[in-house]
C-alpha cells in the first residue's frame, strides 16, 4: 500500500473515530505531504520523534517571531533569546508529544509502520 493510499484510509478511520481532521492531519503535515515527504501522521509517531519535531519547529518559529517583534528592540542578548526559545520549544514539544501519544493510546492506534488503515 502506498503512503497516499494509507493516508486516505487513515482519513476515513479517523473520521469514524470522531478525531478532528486537524488533529489527524495538522496543516504542517499536510504541507509536508504535498511537498512529497512521506512522514507519518502525528498520531502514529512515537513520543520522541513527536517531541523533537514539534519542539524544534515551535522553538524556531516562536523564537524568531519574538526576536523580530520584541526582543531585538528591547536589547535582549542573543544567548538569552536562544535559551528561552529552546526552553519554550522543549516544553511545547514534550507537552504535545504527551497529549498526542495519550490520544493515540485512547484510540488504540499502532505506529505508522504497523497501521493497515483498519480499526485494530
Amino acid at each position: 500500500m502506498t503512503h497516499a493510499e494509507k493516508l486516505q484510509r487513515m482519513y476515513g478511520h479517523m473520521a469514524a473515530l470522531g478525531v478532528s481532521p486537524n488533529t489527524a492531519a495538522p496543516p504542517a503535515w499536510r504541507l509536508l505531504w504535498r511537498l512529497g515527504f512521506d512522514v507519518p501522521p502525528p498520531l502514529f509517531l512515537g513520543f520522541w520523534p513527536l517531541a523533537i519535531s514539534m519542539g524544534t519547529v515551535f522553538g524556531v518559529l516562536w523564537g524568531v517571531s519574538m526576536w523580530l517583534l520584541m526582543w531585538a528592540r528591547q536589547g535582549v542578548p542573543v544567548s538569552l533569546a536562544l535559551g528561552v526559545a529552546a526552553g519554550a520549544g522543549a516544553m511545547f514539544g514534550l507537552l504535545m508529544a504527551a497529549w498526542l501519544r495519550r490520544a493515540a493510546r485512547s484510540y488504540a492506534l499502532p505506529l505508522w509502520a504497523d497501521y493497515s488503515g483498519q480499526p485494530s
